[in-house]
């Protein structure tokens, strides 16, 4: 054996080394390591040599010549240098892996037919499974979902992909009002499980309460029944669809006892409302990631559903345009025509269902330089879509005014317009390409209408107020592309001027059908 002493270590542990190691095992060295497959060990081997350790064994390399992998190929003695054995522990005839890309290691034969000298720096294949984030990197990477039967990418308000899980509002996937404008992504949940039954039945009672008392004494009944703190404990369970249908039915309750105006965390509110109410309202509010939920974005947007179920999938968009749409929660009583307040909220679903054109169309604008020729041509396209936004709620007005109204639903729609709550996201898309907000409602007054809209709504809105500025200019131009900008907004003008009156019919019941708005 020369001069090399070799101590031989047996043990059923992994080992540690000092030195350069080379083995079929998982190991650990603080040396270049050679090795067939990625691991981790932790035991002791003693070894001796002036040069580098090995690991000794029937086949193991001369003392001169460094240690390689018993998985490779191992010169016999004796033989020629083209011929080769497998290691022990290696069945005869098992395939080694080799090949033009596999770096020639001591003891295998080179291109030449001669084993090489040259021993890389490390031999260690990549992991199979990446983690932290490395893992992200490569599950967005086209190569790590080939071949995958779904998508690595969870969907919005799923855990992981899972059907049944929940995803906390800071996961959310960007969102994309190209897609289906502020409408949420599917069609709301009509009706709560479980334990949150409760929570619906409290909600569709109070809608029909006669006034704001008996309203107020179904909390209360909730309260001394456990309700509302067994439902406190289940929030974080809920997905994020199901917390948004929640939310819904909360709004709901706020509005019916008066409570609209209220933040549900302030020590003050504590001496208005419900406490129990206020837990269950603020843990609702945390699940979501949205405090300024109680006003038509949620009221309108999350409280619809088809009156017949389509025989194919369509977009949500669609969907809203084109079939009857009936309230999950009625301010009328069951059974009755559905009321004003009704009519009003599904109008303005019907509204932002028409209105993903004006989306696209912002879209269209952004970053565009007002000397551009497709300017103009997406001006004049926003001012037909914003005629066709005003003779839809025109169409509306006639239903809305036929419709019942009592002095509760007056009070709710009041108190909703005394809070800024009322406007529509889709006439707040229009404001942020036109800018006709920054002029008459002020900076201030339009961030007092967003704070209603959930966190990536704002986010959009805000950027397209800073990617549309460049066409805004066009206000202080002349020309025909001035032109047709100062066009856009008196149409807006009009939209918006048509909507406050068909509030204002919704809450104070007149005998004459609304007028058309200069």
């Amino acid at each position: 054996m020369g001069d090399t002493a070799i101590t031989k270590t047996t043990t059923a542990e992994p080992v540690m080394a000092a030195g350069t190691v080379t083995t079929a095992e998982p190991v650990m060295a603080a040396g270049t390591v050679t090795t067939a497959e990625p691991v981790m060990a932790a035991g002791t081997v003693t070894l001796k040599t002036a040069e580098a350790a090995t690991t000794a064994g029937p086949g193991a390399p001369g003392p001169a010549g460094p240690a390689h992998a018993a998985a490779l190929p191992v010169a016999s003695p004796g033989a020629s240098p083209a011929t080769t054995e497998p290691a022990p522990g290696i069945p005869p005839g098992a395939r080694i892996p080799s090949g033009p890309d596999t770096p020639p290691g001591p003891g295998r034969p080179s291109a030449a037919g001669t084993p090489s000298a040259a021993t890389p720096a490390s031999l260690l294949p990549t992991p199979r499974r990446a983690t932290g984030p490395a893992r992200a990197e490569e599950a967005t990477h086209p190569a790590a979902r080939e071949g995958k039967g779904r998508s690595a990418v969870p969907r919005q308000g799923r855990a992981d992909g899972d059907p049944d899980g929940s995803a906390d509002a800071a996961t959310i996937t960007p969102h994309d009002p190209c897609a289906h404008g502020f409408l949420p992504e599917r069609p709301p949940v009509r009706s709560l499980i479980g334990t949150w039954t409760r929570l619906d039945a409290m909600a569709r009672a109070a809608a029909v309460a006669p006034d704001r008392e008996a309203a107020v004494a179904l909390v209360e009944r909730a309260h001394r029944a456990d309700e509302l703190a067994a439902l406190r404990q289940r929030v974080s369970r809920l997905s994020l669809r199901n917390a948004e249908a929640a939310a819904m039915r909360i709004a709901v309750i706020a509005v019916s006892c008066g409570w609209c105006g209220i933040d549900p965390q302030a020590p003050a509110a504590r001496e208005v409302a419900d406490e129990a109410f206020l837990d269950l309202w603020a843990a609702i509010a945390h699940r979501i990631g949205h405090d300024q939920f109680v006003a038509l974005p949620t009221l309108a947007l999350h409280n619809w559903a088809p009156e017949r179920k389509p025989r194919r999938h369509i977009p949500i968009d669609q969907l809203a345009r084109t079939e009857t749409l009936v309230p999950i929660v009625r301010w009328a009583p069951e059974g009755q025509p559905l009321s004003r307040l009704d009519r009003l909220m599904l109008a303005a679903t019907r509204l932002e269902a028409h209105g993903i054109w004006l989306f696209r169309l912002a879209e269209t604008l952004a970053g565009r330089s007002p000397d551009d020729s497709s300017t103009p041509t997406a001006l004049r396209r926003l001012v037909r879509v914003q005629h066709a936004l005003r003779a839809q709620l025109l169409a509306e007005a006639a239903e809305l005014s036929a419709a019942p109204a009592t002095p509760q639903q007056r009070a709710v729609l009041g108190a909703l317009a005394g809070q800024g709550a009322l406007e529509p996201p889709v006439l707040q898309a229009a404001d942020a390409v036109l800018g006709i907000g920054a002029r008459r409602l002020r900076e201030g007054r339009r961030q007092l209408l967003r704070r209603h809209l959930p966190a990536q709504h704002r986010a959009w809105l805000s950027a397209m107020d800073r990617h549309c500025a460049p066409v805004r200019t066009l206000a202080h131009r002349g020309g025909p592309d001035a032109a047709v900008y100062r066009e856009a907004q008196e149409s807006l003008i009009a939209l918006r001027r048509t909507y406050t009156a068909l509030v204002q019919a919704a809450a104070r019941p007149t005998e004459a059908p609304l007028t058309r708005a200069a």
